[in-house]
């Protein structure tokens, strides 16, 4: 389903699928992407049929990031205002308190790359490269590359791959801790929405605070996120998932969790 002239849209068996859908640009950022990216992820908070999120992209790559035919062109205040955009959209994915998958194969590249970052799993195909091209035009990373990528892999490399902007390889993106896992690009969507399947099938409203305090933790002392981490477990042992889970282990079979 289209939602927007720049991004399809489809809800099966728990996964929302979001897929950027400018294949003529290689899927470059375009504030119709943005603003239905945000919109969807919104209506996904609230929706019980969506345990998991995926973002992949259409045609060759997953996206360019920035559209370099519309840089140089636009107002210091045209400017502010879509970073402020693009800023929602990255909020909105931090604070949903599902899974988002970032599914990669092509390039992800400025925004793009950092677009995955944002995400919480991403799974990339043999031939996805991986650039942040910011500095080459003169540009800071914007869309929380800064934030993202110096908590992931250490300033020191991170600064190193701003400066240089070189494509860094999906190997050598999985070495670094940035990719989960590595499909062959003929498996990669039947790969990605098995990957996605399983989460699904997981107890969703654990795994959202899981996620909520795992974020929480970069910014936190031990001590916060210990007390953080005994408020919830005293909440979330009240829940059906928990019940279901407890009595399939009695049980010795898989757990049906409901999300609840």
């Amino acid at each position: 389903m289209e939602v927007s002239n720049h991004l399809l849209m489809e809800i099966s068996n728990g996964i929302m699928h979001l897929k950027l859908n400018r294949p003529e640009s290689l899927n470059a950022f375009s504030p119709e992407m943005i603003k239905g990216l945000k919109e969807a992820l919104i209506d996904a908070k609230t929706n019980d049929d969506v345990r998991v999120i995926t973002i992949s992209g259409s045609g060759r790559s997953f996206s360019s990031g920035g559209d370099v035919k519309r840089m140089g062109k636009r107002k210091p205040i045209e400017t502010y205002e879509h970073i402020g955009n693009l800023n929602e959209l990255i909020l909105t994915m931090r604070d949903l308190e599902k899974p988002i998958i970032a599914a990669v194969h092509g390039y992800a590249a400025g925004a793009g790359f950092n677009l995955a970052l944002a995400s919480d799993i991403i799974l990339a195909a043999k031939d996805s490269k991986f650039v942040l091209s910011f500095s080459k035009v003169g540009l800071i990373s914007d869309g929380g590359g800064l934030y993202f990528l110096p908590r992931l892999i250490g300033s020191y490399r991170a600064k190193e791959l701003f400066f240089k902007a070189k494509p860094i390889t999906v190997e050598e993106a999985h070495s670094l801790g940035i990719v989960n896992h590595i499909y062959p690009l003929e498996d990669f969507e039947k790969s990605v929405e098995e990957f996605a399947a399983e989460i699904a099938a997981g107890p969703s409203k654990t795994f959202g605070l899981i996620k909520k305090i795992a974020d929480q933790s970069l910014q936190s002392s031990l001590a916060e996120i210990l007390e953080q981490e005994r408020i919830t477990q005293a909440t979330i042992a009240t829940t059906e998932d928990h019940a279901e889970g407890i009595q399939a282990f009695k049980e010795k079979r898989n757990p049906n969790f409901s999300g609840k």
